[in-house]
């Protein structure tokens, strides 16, 4: 301001600058850049070193650190104990040592409940082992809340968890004049609801009948002899009523529920198909009667040491049977067939010889002359602790349906020939299937009459795919098949929403 006030007193322009001044207007701007420059990189430190902490957590949580920061992120620890979402908790020292050792193939994981004498510890370890070998976090199954020592030995091996169904009920089911509620397990939305309509149409009815044919479980070895003249003389030894006794005795031995019914035999070339039939109580009896088999051929191997057993599974079930062979019948009102099920008699049996009869035989079915028994079977299966696999045989089953009572009403019946159910043993005394199996009033073997638990359960069996069937071929008559599905066997979230 100073030199300002000398430049117009001498009438000097103000823009001419000298070289003082030059100097003085260097000097300001050089203190301004230092001080922005102070302050400034202050402010830039403070956002990357806030960056750096906020990588930091992220690579803790699990995300892959940055190409800049070659530290490995720690593994996400196995959630041993409370649900996926609790805080993780880390494993002890000595678990850690168990784990490393697991995925370093030191230590097999089927001898870790033998080893660690504790089945849930035991299936934790395998679960982290598996998780860090495949790197697989699994963390929807579910590990806590299951009893892994009701399965040591007899249901599952190598578990890391457990898998969770639905159980629905359909009912009440009138069957021989009683009311059954029958749980089914199932994924499959509209199961439960179609077997539920075709309960009710029977109940309306006065209710299904059914009968136990047959009850024996079947074990069908195959021997090879050198010549066919060798066959025939063991088969005339089987079939020989008087060593009947014998056989029945070295077979019984194998269990104190299990009794020799029959052996039949059958030969083609010098193989001989023997087919022995025992009764196993309550028992599903598939181990049972495999060890009453197997005794029978150690002991026919010293008189004909020339006998090379192929195989010790074969079998003609569709004819013979195998386990529990049922038939269950049902009349359906011609007022019930139209209110509940919505369509006309005429209709049900048209398409029942097009699709079940006509269309399965085209389709080169062996027992499958069904709609869909499977889906019954097997819901119930898992649901009593039935063996799944069993499914295949227990599901043969030929629907039948006819006109009556002047063709106003419907008879319906389903035959079964090979229900494979138990119990006891197995899954069924597990604390969820025993639990669906006292639903039914059929849990454990029944003292006073050994056998008839199974067999009621396989009657509830029948009787749940004759409803089963009824619904399903009601609802493919009147056209209602798609549109029910689409009701309850459809997500009713916006899936594009989703996507998005």
């Amino acid at each position: 301001m100073r030199r300002w006030r000398e430049k117009i007193r001498a009438s000097t322009p103000l823009h001419v600058v000298g070289l003082a001044e030059m100097l003085a207007i260097f000097g300001l701007i050089a203190s301004l850049i230092y001080l922005l420059s102070f302050f400034g990189i202050a402010f830039v430190q403070s956002i990357v070193s806030s960056s750096d902490d906020d990588e930091d957590f992220l690579v803790g949580s699990g995300r892959p650190a940055p190409a800049q920061a070659p530290a490995p992120a720690p593994p996400a620890p196995c959630s041993l104990l409370g649900s996926p979402a609790a805080a993780p908790e880390k494993m002890p020292e000595e678990d850690e040592d168990i784990v490393a050792s697991v995925v370093a193939g030191k230590i097999p994981s089927y001898v870790l409940e033998t080893k660690l004498g504790d089945c849930r510890r035991a299936a934790g370890i395998r679960r982290e082992a598996v998780r860090r070998i495949t790197g697989r976090q699994i963390e929807g199954l579910p590990l806590d809340g299951f009893d892994y020592d009701s399965i040591l030995g007899q249901c599952c091996e190598l578990p890391v968890g457990y898998v969770q169904l639905p159980v629905g009920i359909a009912g009440p089911l009138l069957l021989d004049g009683q009311r059954f509620y029958v749980p089914m397990a199932t994924t499959e939305g509209c199961l439960v609801a179609s077997t539920n309509r075709g309960c009710k149409a029977i109940a309306e009815s006065g209710g299904a009948f059914s009968v136990v044919l047959r009850d024996g479980m079947t074990r069908a070895p195959v021997a090879r002899f050198p010549t066919a003249r060798r066959a025939a003389e063991l088969k005339a030894f089987l079939e020989d009523p008087a060593n009947f006794e014998t056989l029945s005795m070295v077979f019984n031995r194998s269990s104190r529920f299990a009794r020799l019914q029959g052996v039949q035999c059958a030969m083609a070339g010098r193989n001989l198909y023997m087919r022995f039939t025992c009764s196993t109580g309550d028992a599903m009896g598939m181990n049972m009667v495999s060890k009453g088999v197997q005794n029978v051929l150690d002991f026919l191997q010293d008189d004909f040491p020339d006998m090379d057993v192929i195989s010790i599974s074969a079998a003609v079930n569709w004819i013979e049977g195998r386990g529990k062979s049922v038939v269950c019948e049902a009349v359906i009102k011609e007022e019930v067939v139209k209110k509940v099920l919505k369509t006309n008699v005429q209709s049900l049996v048209e398409l029942n010889t097009i699709k079940n009869l006509a269309g399965s035989a085209i389709a080169g079915a062996l027992g499958g002359f069904n709609a869909h028994a499977s889906n019954i079977v097997t819901a119930i299966f898992i649901a009593t602790g039935q063996d799944p696999a069993q499914n295949v045989e227990s599901s043969h089953c030929i629907t039948m349906l006819e006109p009556v009572n002047d063709g106003k009403d419907l008879h319906i019946s389903v035959t079964m020939p090979s229900i494979e159910v138990g119990t006891v043993g197995g899954g069924t005394q597990l604390a969820s299937q025993a639990a669906c199996l006292d639903l039914l009033g059929v849990k454990g073997a029944n003292r006073e009459s050994p056998g008839s638990n199974a067999r009621l359960l396989a009657t509830v069996v029948a009787g749940g795919v004759l409803a089963g069937e009824l619904s399903l071929l009601s609802a493919l008559a009147a056209g209602q098949l798609v549109k029910s599905h689409m009701k309850y066997n459809r997500s009713s979230k916006d899936m594009s929403k989703v996507a998005s």
